[in-house]
């Protein structure tokens, strides 16, 4: 099992989330907590191990109880590994009324795996996320920090292959 001694950002990183703390005020560096677990999950593997939300709360001085409650609330923070390729399909009522069952079906199928499941390959991660802002533009879903939206079965395929051929890598941050 890692432990927080064996878990350091790189000094880039760590410049940033030093820049991050100093932009709030003295007593409220807390406020920095969200971005720095974005840096962290960037950093460590797309996924914020225990161990990484310590690290993350002996930066900040906080308990590590207050790492995890924010860290678990939020579907943008992975709190097991992840594929390369993280899918995440919008089920909130614009995208479900325009077909994001069926989407989320047709990937289950396509790629072999269920919601919050891992192809074998390593390869893609699928997750039923609430909202993403995009209710004009549903079904979408969101692979890194890209939107595909106005979802097909059709145009699903051709994201597969695109990201296949391209072995993509959705890590953000």
């Amino acid at each position: 099992m890692t432990n927080t001694h064996d878990i350091q950002f790189s000094k880039e990183s760590m410049d940033r989330v030093e820049k991050l703390i100093q932009h709030y005020p003295a007593g409220k560096h807390k406020s920095a907590l969200i971005p720095i677990l974005h840096i962290a999950q960037a950093e460590f593997g797309g996924w914020l191990s225990p161990a990484t939300m310590d690290y993350v709360a002996s930066i900040l001085k906080i308990q590590s109880i207050e790492v995890y409650e924010v860290a678990s609330f939020y579907s943008m923070f992975n709190l097991e590994p992840v594929g390369n390729c993280l899918i995440e399909v919008c089920r909130t009522s614009s995208c479900w009324l325009c077909g994001a069952e069926d989407i989320i079906d047709h990937l289950e199928h396509k790629l072999g795996i269920q919601v919050g499941e891992t192809t074998p390959d390593g390869m893609f991660t699928l997750k039923a996320v609430e909202c993403l802002g995009s209710c004009g533009t549903a079904p979408m879903m969101q692979v890194g920090a890209d939107y595909h939206e106005n979802l097909t079965i059709d145009k699903v395929d051709n994201l597969l292959d695109q990201f296949r051929s391209e072995n993509k890598k959705s890590r953000y941050c």
